[in-house]
């Protein structure tokens, strides 16, 4: 028995020494290696993004620019898994899983962090932008910086934004041409305040669904409608359950590619870049395909006769029945932010 202690002893003390003689610097390279053993030295991430709409989309588009960007940059230590069609769960869960650091990187609407801080509401104010230009103004300025700060506030990094489309109405209960003909419909929303209001003022009921549930919402008679831009309409085939579009263009909607704040701090500042430089190549890539998507999308569902009736109504009235919306939201919005919008409105 005293022998066998003895042998342990000694095993013991051999590995403690083998492992004392370890190093986590690596031995000097000769000067010709210099540069491998630099890559060798430097860390690797294996990330992934995860989406709530299908691949074919603008969201795929990005993701793919941006999965293409970072591995090519980094030489291969940085790789990317693309998880689209809320395959890890619906838009606010992978918000929430960002921050958890469960996930890498998300591609939530702009209005979809409101959960998040209530100023990110205010890009869905309805009419806010006439046109794309005008919507990038916006993020690419003052009030794209006080946002990006505010995430930051709440544990998020925005590394680059990107555009969503310009959105349309649907339903199955009547064609809408003029304001009247919006009651009582009962719209599906995100869970955002802005979104709520906006639809309740324009005289709709409203019901909460997550983008994942909407097609069976439709299908099923939860919901009588919804609004998205015509690509996402024609991608996920709303427009089998739909009869009715009315092109009104009520938002330019935009997205923001977030991850967790704390996990940037921690790379290092040539990591850091290529993730920002990554996301520059994705909101290219969104913006270039949303200049083109609106209108190609637009005349597939006319060639396709997609809906029973479409419909250019005046958006006059609704803009007047929104003002309340304005009213009763932006006392409680960032005064930089108010500014901004003032500004960006003409006053």
């Amino acid at each position: 028995m005293k022998k066998l202690i003895a042998m342990i002893l000694a095993l013991a003390m051999v590995f403690a020494l083998c492992a004392c003689g370890q190093s986590s610097t690596p031995a000097a390279a000769p000067a010709g290696d210099a540069a491998a053993s630099d890559a060798a030295d430097k860390p690797t991430y294996h990330f992934q993004i995860g989406y709530n709409t299908v691949e074919d989309s603008v969201r795929g588009e990005m993701a793919k620019a941006f999965k293409e960007y970072i591995e090519s940059a980094s030489d291969g230590r940085m790789t990317i898994d693309i998880f689209p069609a809320a395959t890890l769960g619906d838009e606010q869960q992978m918000v929430e899983m960002v921050k958890l650091e469960s996930l890498d990187f998300t591609l939530p609407g702009v209005t979809a962090l409101s959960n998040v801080n209530s100023n990110f509401g205010s890009y869905s104010l309805p009419f806010l932008s006439d046109n794309y230009d005008q919507a990038h103004a916006l993020l690419d300025g003052e009030y794209g910086d006080v946002l990006k700060g505010l995430a930051i506030d709440s544990g998020y990094k925005i590394v680059g934004w990107g555009d969503l489309g310009s959105v349309q109405i649907t339903n199955n209960v009547r064609p809408i041409n003029s304001l009247a003909d919006m009651k009582g419909i009962n719209m599906r929303c995100p869970n955002e305040e802005v979104s709520l209001a906006t639809f309740q003022a324009l005289g709709c009921v409203t019901t909460t669904l997550a983008f994942s549930e909407l097609y069976l919402g439709l299908s099923q008679g939860v919901v009588d409608g919804q609004y998205n831009p015509i690509d996402a309409i024609y991608q996920n085939s709303f427009t089998e359950v739909q009869d009715y579009l009315a092109v009104v263009n009520i938002y330019i909607y935009g997205i923001a590619m977030i991850m967790n704040n704390s996990k940037f701090d921690s790379m290092s500042a040539e990591d850091q870049q290529i993730i920002l430089d990554g996301a520059a190549k994705a909101q290219e890539v969104s913006r270039e395909y949303c200049a083109t998507a609106d209108a190609d999308y637009m005349q597939k569902v006319i060639d396709e006769n997609c809906f029973k009736e479409i419909t250019y109504p005046d958006t006059a009235e609704f803009k007047e029945a929104v003002a309340s919306v304005y009213d009763n939201y932006l006392p409680s919005c960032d005064p930089r932010i108010v500014e901004a919008i003032n500004a960006s409105r003409g006053q």
